[in-house]
């Protein structure tokens, strides 16, 4: 059989391509992220793994609170280190990340944080009350003020400084700390939870008809005033109603004012005036206290600072009167 020369040419060459031609190799097989026998019941990875890919976290969290349950080998796999908070990350690994293979706080519902964080700190009584605190009910839950991984003071892993943190919402109460006569939270003398208790205060004893602000409290359930302000404590054997009940906000405006001592009054015949102008129900007979009589005369300018007299106006144990 005849071939023409162009033909054969094209025959040489393809059995010169197939001898040649290589067969394209296998693509290697895919090496898992995690050895399969380091997988715990659950999912759950350790906190190694989470290395690297969050480096700028696992790097410094050797100086977080929290290090510690990596180092408690009592506890269980749930309860250590990443996945206490976030969950087993056997799918997260798997997929090479993604927020909706791990628990986000970012994704979460504001409860579902809480039942997070509330699963290791319930053990203090000053959280006994968050559920069913202010802030709990306004939304207000546990990364709105801390921050876990990249806090900016060295104490309850806080987002801000604590007074910035609170002025964040609490704006009014800024401009009451920057009056002329103020309790020294800006200078960082006293810090807000000196006074209140930002997880839930409990029920207090003093103006029990309009409940205070999430206050802190003292010894015996007493206003947290009395922490810093002992000689004011008592028991007194006169006790002025004022204070034992209705609480040192009746004279005084505790953030700041503009008035000396706190008192919500330029004078302090003028705070006083406010319950003892005559009003049955005041004085020990209940027929009220005669603040205006001609020896009394509260026009006079002798009888417009009722403490130069009444020295002893928080209590005393001598007179009535609190004159001594």
């Amino acid at each position: 059989m005849w071939i023409s020369p162009r033909v054969l040419t094209s025959m040489v060459l393809l059995a010169f391509a197939l001898c040649f031609a290589q067969t394209p190799a296998a693509p290697p097989a895919q090496k898992p992220l995690i050895a399969p026998e380091s997988v715990k019941p659950g999912g759950f990875i350790g906190s190694q793994v989470c290395r690297a890919c969050h480096p700028d976290v696992t790097s410094t969290f050797f100086r977080n609170p929290h290090q510690k349950s990596l180092v408690n080998d009592k506890l269980t796999p749930d309860q250590q280190g990443c996945e206490s908070c976030h969950g087993p990350g056997e799918k997260h690994i798997a997929n090479h990340g993604g927020k909706d293979t791990i628990r986000a706080f970012s994704q979460m519902e504001p409860k579902q944080i809480l039942d997070a964080c509330l699963k290791c700190h319930t053990q203090t009584l000053s959280r006994s009350n968050i559920r069913r605190s202010q802030h709990t009910n306004a939304d207000v839950v546990c990364t709105n003020c801390h921050s876990i991984h990249k806090p900016q003071t060295p104490k309850a892993l806080l987002a801000k400084r604590q007074a910035e943190l609170c002025y964040t919402c609490h704006s009014e109460v800024r401009a009451q700390f920057s009056m002329p006569f103020k309790h020294r939270v800006n200078e960082g003398f006293m810090n807000c939870t000196d006074c209140h208790n930002p997880h839930g205060g409990n029920a207090p004893t003093w103006r029990t008809a309009s409940r205070p602000h999430m206050m802190e409290q003292a010894l015996a359930n007493e206003e947290p005033c009395l922490k810093c302000h002992i000689d004011k404590r008592g028991p007194f054997v006169f006790e002025h109603a004022a204070v034992r009940i209705d609480g040192c906000e009746s004279c005084h405006n505790t953030h700041g004012s503009a008035n000396a001592r706190l008192l919500k009054r330029p004078t302090v015949f003028a705070v006083c005036l406010e319950c003892h102008n005559g009003t049955p129900g005041f004085g020990r007979t209940g027929q009220g206290v005669p603040t205006q009589t001609p020896g009394h005369n509260m026009s006079d300018p002798r009888f417009h600072n009722c403490t130069s007299c009444h020295i002893r106006v928080h209590g005393s144990n001598s007179d009535e009167r609190f004159l001594r």
